[in-house]
């Protein structure tokens, strides 16, 4: 349906609403001669862009196309309102695009290149080419300073390693660019406050020959006023903070509207050499808090990085709505010399709403299967007035589950779910022997705390599962971050299981006997998370890496008093406990192509083993397929193991020790509110031993081509800006399970409806 759509939105005459005499955009063209620079750093240079493209064609172009020019009233007005009006070919466009990649491919080095184009005209659409004759660049003989200030010149030798400009390599104003930055902050951060990238300048030489120049890297001396009004210049001065004064519950609104009025009423008191000024005699925030989140100091130097970091501490403690830091310049001598001037350092802190409170209500739909459920949601985001982050949540399910039994009598069955979650995040590590401070400010790490408590009355069992969780979270420098949970504790509670289900589905697979047991899980994780989607615009990574183990000391406790196995395993609270190892990796590649469309690709890998006291994972830590995260054209949890083929079962929960998937996503904007995208996902899970009442199901290198499964599809985003809903319309191209034939089903049957499509109504994207 979506590719008949577009294919009819696009078969639009694009030229349609073309004037006479004019022709459309087709396209541009880069022609580069020679290695040194690539096409897409000549693209941003192109002043004229040409109709935004999806699988080829121009679908925005074909939406407005679709109105009538002439008609203002629905559906014509809203038609060109989402589509995107014919782009015009524009003769100066192109000469300015010209002097603009001239001057680019000049600003890499380039000097003598050549840039010439030329347009080809056909059905009313031109097509632009740009063809770069790209000469080497010149290259940098010499680098001369010329420093005035003799205090930063001393700095500037002292730093010269750190220096970007180096000899013999290209000349590049990008490089200077960057080394005039980086110099700029080297010399703010030893309280040069009044120093900027101005009084940084580059001569350059190009007429020394043999394709080589020289430079002068200069620093001017700070300007002033004398008394007599005349321009002075002066040695850059150097700033000390003498006073810092903070406004931990600044009212913006109340500032703009009394003006002095409001300032007067404050109060102010001297906390550790900080000047707090607050209305409330007991303020909404510990004053220790923000002294340690803070980088500035009463009589330190001026640093820009310094007051940067203060900033990002502030707001990552999720109390702040505002944190507005800045400098106020004392024109009396400091007690630091006649060189040395003063600033004082004003922190205006406004709070956000510190309590909240919300209500969610769901709806479900599968299979026929009608549910609901209600999510009530209590938020304080300074439970100790400390910045602790305190959640609650109170959850209750409930789907109606009609099925037919072997007499075809109608048996309607529910599926009931209760749930209370807590947790508590703390700014700070909670370590005793940890240097706490050193490592809040470099590494702003949060405590969590979390208990959780769910009962779930199934139509094949009943079971309640508690979980309690503490531990560790902080962010490292290269866009990383690090979770550690020392302690992790779970305990299930399997309170009833059908017999007949059990005769049936259990109690022939040991696998799965030692699935559905009650259980004592205690252990720890960690996780490993990167991201560069914040630096990267066109392109980015994420990868994210987790590891458990659980038992262990508990097995070691056991083996070393000499406790007695029940059952052939060691007991804690008269429930045996899991032990085992549990990895996987989960890596994301997302490539924008342009302002309509993008991709994304996913590849995941899990295995856990069991060992020891558990002869399987406990079944909340396996791994399952398909659904709205998975391979989409299979339902959730209805894939595998391996190429093992339940039948016709009224109860799909395949889990298995190994799982293994890829997708791809092709994203495109379509109008409104309203995404596209088409997708091909592929993997599947497998057992780690033999179960011999789940065949196929084993992991095998040597048969994991024939275990995968294949599915495609089509889907629709609703970019409602506070979430993202989706649908998702999967279709099985492979099928593992298939018993007969290809499991190709194009090459093996014909499709059925029901068994090889899906839908998934989700929220947020896939990955």
């Amino acid at each position: 349906m979506l590719i008949v759509s577009l294919f009819l939105v696009c078969s639009c005459n694009p030229t349609k609403y073309i004037p006479e005499g004019e022709t459309l955009l087709a396209g541009n063209h880069v022609n580069i001669t020679n290695d040194g620079i690539n096409k897409t750093d000549i693209v941003p240079y192109i002043r004229q862009k040409p109709n935004k493209k999806i699988f080829g064609a121009r679908f925005h172009l074909g939406l407005y196309n679709l109105s009538d020019i002439e008609k203002q009233k629905w559906p014509h007005g809203w038609l060109r309102e989402i589509g995107e009006e014919p782009v015009i070919y524009d003769a100066y466009a192109k000469e300015k695009s010209k002097e603009n990649i001239m001057s680019y491919i000049a600003s890499r080095g380039h000097f003598d290149s050549k840039v010439s184009d030329t347009v080809e005209t056909a059905k009313r659409k031109s097509d632009v080419y740009y063809n770069i004759e790209l000469r080497p660049p010149y290259t940098i003989r010499n680098l001369f300073y010329e420093i005035e200030d003799t205090t930063i010149r001393k700095l500037f030798y002292f730093d010269s390693v750190n220096c970007m400009i180096e000899r013999g390599k290209p000349y590049d104003v990008e490089v200077l660019s960057a080394e005039r930055l980086r110099f700029e902050r080297f010399i703010r951060d030893r309280g040069f406050y009044s120093f900027s990238g101005e009084h940084i300048y580059f001569d350059i030489d190009s007429t020394i020959g043999n394709r080589q120049v020289n430079i002068n890297y200069g620093i001017k001396n700070f300007t002033i006023m004398d008394a007599s009004n005349r321009v002075a210049l002066i040695p850059h001065p150097m700033y000390r903070v003498k006073d810092v004064y903070i406004y931990p519950d600044f009212v913006p609104r109340e500032a703009l509207e009394r003006g002095e009025e409001y300032f007067a009423s404050l109060d102010t008191i001297n906390y550790q050499g900080y000047y707090f000024i607050s209305a409330s005699d007991k303020p909404e925030i510990k004053y220790d808090l923000i002294i340690q989140s803070l980088y500035i100091r009463p009589g330190s130097i001026f640093n820009v990085t310094n007051t940067e970091q203060s900033q990002s501490h502030l707001l990552a403690l999720k109390t702040f709505r505002l944190v507005n830091i800045f400098y106020d310049e004392q024109n009396e001598t400091g007690p630091y010399g006649p060189e040395v001037k003063s600033l004082n350092c004003n922190i205006r802190l406004t709070l956000l709403n510190q309590q909240s409170f919300r209500v969610e209500v769901e709806g479900t739909h599968s299979e026929g299967n009608l549910g609901g459920a209600v999510n009530l949601v209590y938020l304080h985001k300074n439970l100790f007035r400390g910045a602790e982050q305190f959640n609650m949540k109170l959850l209750g399910a409930y789907e109606n589950l009609s099925q037919k039994d072997k007499d075809t009598e109608k048996v309607k069955r529910n599926t009931m779910e209760y749930g209370l979650e807590t947790s508590l995040q703390f700014p700070k590590f909670l370590l005793p022997f940890l240097k706490k401070e050193d490592f809040i400010r470099k590494y702003n790490p949060t405590t969590k705390v979390l208990a959780a408590f769910n009962y779930r009355d199934m139509p094949f069992y009943t079971r309640w599962m508690a979980n309690a969780t503490f531990g560790y979270i902080w962010n490292a420098r290269n866009y990383q971050t690090h979770i550690v949970n020392p302690l992790q504790v779970n305990a299930v509670r399997l309170l009833s299981i059908d017999s007949v289900f059990y005769q049936e589905r259990i109690a022939q697979s040991p696998y799965l006997v030692n699935s559905y047991i009650s259980v004592m899980i205690i252990g720890g994780n960690y996780s490993f998370i990167f991201s560069n989607q914040k630096i990267q615009r066109s392109r980015y990574w994420f990868l994210r890496i987790n590891a458990e183990a659980a038992g262990n000391l508990l097995a070691l406790a056991g083996n070393l008093t000499g406790a007695t196995k029940t059952q052939g395993s060691y007991n804690i609270l008269k429930q045996p406990f899991a032990q085992y190892i549990r990895t996987d990796i989960d890596l994301r590649y997302n490539l924008i192509l342009n302002d309509a469309s993008s991709m994304v690709y996913r590849g995941f890998f899990g295995a856990g083993i069991p060992y020891g006291n558990s002869r399987a994972i406990p079944f909340e830590k396996q791994y399952f397929s398909g659904g709205a995260n998975g391979i989409r054209a299979w339902q959730v949890r209805s894939l595998g193991p391996g190429t093992y083929n339940p039948g016709d079962t009224k109860f799909l929960n395949q889990t298995a020790d190994i799982k293994i998937e890829a997708n791809a996503e092709y994203r495109f904007k379509l109008f409104w509110i309203l995404e596209g995208a088409l997708f091909l996902d592929a993997g599947n899970i497998w057992n780690l031993k033999s179960d011999d009442t789940r065949p196929g199901s084993q992991f095998s290198l040597k048969g994991l081509y024939n275990d995968i499964a294949i599915g495609t599809g089509t889907g629709f985003r609703f970019d409602l800006s506070f979430v993202i809903a989706r649908l998702d319309f999967g279709m099985k191209l492979r099928n593992p399970a298939e018993t007969e034939g290809s499991k190709w089903i194009l090459l093996n049957r014909n499709y059925d409806i029901r068994r090889d499509f899906t839908l998934v109504v989700a929220i947020g994207y896939p990955f």
